[in-house]
């Protein structure tokens, strides 16, 4: 029996979204620690808040970005419907982040909707789910 041809592209694009994902967990810690520590410099209550204001959101968005992209890629790494759900999610999002992320959004949006992959992500003839 013939392997499925885009297997492959599936893993990539796996692979894909745990390295940005990890990025974007780092570059959230990343933002958190150097608002936190510009804090220790202002002396204005206003100012704190308004750093707060900034921080904490980004904080968490990047964050929450990256670990939906990782869960997402590791239920794709399993052929699981709910990954390539979440995927398809995180690549049209990013294809808002232009250029990088444009092109790495066509990519997974190309793999995901080709009919050779719906192949590999078909519930099994038991009738068990996948999820």
């Amino acid at each position: 029996m013939e392997e499925n041809k885009m297997k492959k592209h599936v893993t990539a694009v796996a692979i894909l979204q745990i390295v940005f994902g990890g990025f974007n967990l780092i570059g959230g810690l990343v933002v958190g620690i150097v608002f936190k520590f510009a804090e220790q410099f202002v002396d204005d209550p206003t100012a704190i808040q308004v750093l707060n204001i900034i921080s904490v959101p980004l904080t968490v968005l990047l964050c929450v970005f990256g670990v939906g992209m990782i869960l997402g890629a590791i239920g794709l790494l399993s052929h699981k419907m709910w990954g390539k759900v979440v995927t398809l999610i995180f690549g049209a999002i990013g294809l808002l982040n232009i250029p990088l992320g444009t092109f790495k959004g066509v990519y997974i949006l190309w793999v995901l909707v080709q009919p050779e992959t719906n192949e590999l992500f078909k519930m099994p003839a038991s009738g068990m789910s996948q999820q």
